[in-house]
């Protein structure tokens, strides 16, 4: 089990996934909601949602990569209202299982790969 811990003096890689992934979040009280994933790292995320979830709210974030599934315990962020997406709020994990871990650390480098050679592409040209 891993407890992702944000470096002091280094924030994780973030990737941006490209297509916005579905993600699903379940509530203590057992109710789902789902929404899109927008940006991930080791250590959280950020969520596009209809509706905001409470501020410091302990929730299941689950979704599909293309290395397999990650699912884990989060806390809830503050939620940021945007116009036209409904809202975006940060989560950040709080406990991990080993291959859920492992499949997000895969889904970042593959990433950060991607983006790579799309930029030497670009900056080629």
């Amino acid at each position: 089990m891993a407890f992702p811990q944000a470096h002091p003096q280094r924030r994780a890689p973030r990737a941006q996934l490209g297509d916005l992934i579905a993600a699903s979040v379940q509530r203590e009280n057992g109710q789902w909601t789902k929404g899109k994933l927008r940006t991930v790292s080791t250590t959280g995320g950020l969520l596009q949602l209809s509706n905001a979830l409470v501020q410091g709210d302990f929730v299941e974030v689950a979704f599909q990569t293309r290395a397999g599934k990650v699912q884990g315990l989060a806390e809830m962020l503050s939620p940021v209202q945007q116009p036209q997406d409904g809202v975006l709020q940060a989560f950040r994990y709080v406990a991990l299982g080993d291959d859920d871990h492992l499949v997000l650390r895969m889904t970042i480098d593959s990433a950060a790969e991607r983006n790579s050679l799309k930029f030497n592409s670009i900056s080629r040209a």
